[in-house]
């Protein structure tokens, strides 16, 4: 193996490393948070009592009109299942291996936000649409399929952290990333369509309001905002390599110069 690339196998079992390890400790703190039942629920009702005022608590309306079509209930929670974690690893590996210099960048994105995001799990929960069965939501990912559950194990959970959804912040980075750092039409237009598909699953399986995509997808590009302005002052602050001046062009030597008398 040559130096180069082995150089590039350590970088590349290095940043794996710092993401899985991340993630791990996102998923094991989030699911550690003692959540309180009752106060997770009474924020809930806030959430659904300020999109009342606001005129868009839609999210029985656009459920109840899925339900009637059984293909719509499963794209819906197709996407919600494997649009997730299988695309966050993909794209990451992918930026990883064909744009090194941009990794960094995502990555961050994803570390301050899942951060923040963590605060908030712990100080505001919010109770899911799906445990709010008085407004007639259903879980439609539970009643038809058990692959998020083993994607997603219910021991690294809080079902109380609806509020910001994650689940399409993230996505909407994945989607940048795609959208613009793919030369093919057609990665370039999973990435458009990818963030829109995402946020209408996690509302019509019930497992996120429209504000808590909406606060995920803010969170997610204040973590890309920040994340890019520490790649811009680390880049600024990195010392220059000096450039020696070009050598100077030899004189040409006088007639008779050297010569013998």
């Amino acid at each position: 193996m040559t130096a180069a690339r082995l150089r590039r196998t350590t970088v590349v079992v290095r940043e794996v490393l710092i993401v899985g390890v991340a993630v791990f400790l996102y998923f094991l703190v989030r699911g550690l948070v003692d959540a309180k039942r009752d106060l997770a629920f009474d924020h809930a009702e806030r959430v659904i009592d300020a999109e009342q005022t606001w005129g868009v608590f839609v999210e029985p309306e656009l459920q109840s009109a899925v339900l009637r079509h059984g293909l719509l209930v499963d794209v819906s929670n197709w996407v919600y299942v494997y649009g997730h974690w299988p695309v966050v690893v993909l794209t990451l590996v992918w930026v990883l291996n064909r744009h090194p210099s941009e990794f960094t960048r995502i990555r961050n994105a994803m570390l301050i936000s899942g951060a923040i995001g963590l605060v908030i799990f712990v100080y505001f929960p919010v109770a899911p649409p799906r445990f709010m069965t008085q407004y007639d939501f259903i879980d439609t990912v539970t009643e038809r399929t058990n692959a998020y559950r083993v994607l997603q194990p219910p021991a690294f959970t809080n079902p109380y952290a609806a509020m910001p959804s994650l689940h399409f912040g993230w996505n909407l980075l994945m989607g940048i990333a795609w959208a613009s750092l793919s030369g093919h039409r057609w990665t370039r237009l999973f990435g458009w369509l990818m963030p829109p598909l995402m946020f209408a699953a996690i509302v019509l399986t019930a497992n996120h309001y429209l504000l808590d995509g909406v606060a995920g997808g803010a969170l997610a590009m204040l973590g890309f905002v920040v994340a890019t302005q520490l790649r811009a002052t680390r880049r600024s602050s990195s010392p220059r390599p000096t450039r020696l001046p070009p050598p100077s062009p030899a004189l040409p030597g006088r007639a008779g110069e050297g010569s013998a008398p």
